[in-house]
Parts: structure tokens; C-alpha cells; sequence
């Protein structure tokens, strides 16, 4: 699972028992509240989804994160961009041609009911849109290919 926060992208792999999560010695227990267990004591937090950022609220601090979507970046990494689920295009960030940076949105796609955002890996250049708004996409379907920037 991945998180874009304070303009980086963090990669976690929480191991889930029930409704407890758990990642690097910090214990999430879900239900109606949410609470954190850090070093033995538990903290009550809230998290609350306004459009794809989730804000966190614990101990006095305020979190934001951004869950990148799975299935949004090419498994093999080859700068192809698939969609995560079957969908329909809703909007087009970039252009051919366009600079990107990794964790750039690109696109914007409807799927169950939800806008899922289709975003960067790597910086790099558009290098080909193979869709337009309003066109419907199957699951897997590469949707934009971009070049790695050479440094």
C-alpha cells in the first residue's frame, strides 16, 4: 500500500488480524473509533476523506496522506500506466510531450462509483494518452506511457 505525504511517496505493508492493523510497531484498531496503539499506550485518533486526501487527527497533529491506488502504476515499472479497474475517463491532466514528476496526478478515472487518481511513479515525459474523457477503459488497459527521466 502506498501514500503520497509531504511530497513523498511511503510504502507500507500493514499485516492485518480482524479489525487490527498492524505496521513497524504501530497498532491500528478499527471499528466505530480508531485507535493507535504507540509503545503500549493507545491514542484515539479521527480520520476523516475529503476527495482522495485523507486527514488524520492525533495526538494534537493533523496527518494528510494521499493512498495511491493500486494498480495505478505498471507492475514491471516499463512507464506504462493501466487502470486499476474497470472505469470510465473523466478528466486528462497532462499532454504529450508534458514533464511529470513521480506522484503527479495525470488522470482522473470513475470506477464504482469512485474517482480514482492515476498518477506518476517516476518523473519522466509523457510519452503517449491512449484515452480521451468520457472514454470507458477495462481493467489492466495501459492509459498513458511515460519515458524515465535520465539523470
Amino acid at each position: 500500500m502506498e501514500f503520497k505525504t509531504s511530497g513523498e511517496i511511503q510504502a507500507i505493508e500493514p499485516v492485518r488480524d480482524g479489525l487490527t492493523f498492524a505496521h513497524q510497531g504501530i497498532c491500528t484498531h478499527m471499528g466505530g473509533e480508531i485507535w493507535l496503539d504507540l509503545g503500549g499506550r493507545k491514542h484515539k485518533a479521527t480520520a476523516v476523506k475529503v476527495g482522495n486526501i485523507w486527514w488524520v487527527h492525533v495526538l494534537g497533529h493533523t496527518l494528510q496522506y494521499e493512498l495511491i491506488e493500486p494498480g495505478a502504476v505498471g507492475a514491471d515499472d516499463d512507464g506504462g500506466l493501466t487502470a486499476p479497474m474497470p472505469g470510465k475517463i473523466l478528466e486528462v491532466m497532462v499532454s504529450v510531450g508534458q514533464s511529470v514528476k513521480s506522484g503527479d496526478a495525470l488522470m482522473v478515472m470513475e470506477a464504482m462509483k469512485m474517482e480514482h487518481k492515476i498518477v506518476a511513479g517516476f518523473d519522466g515525459t509523457v510519452e503517449s494518452l491512449f484515452f480521451n474523457p468520457g472514454d470507458q477503459v477495462e481493467q489492466g488497459t495501459e492509459l498513458i506511457s511515460i519515458t524515465k527521466s535520465v539523470i
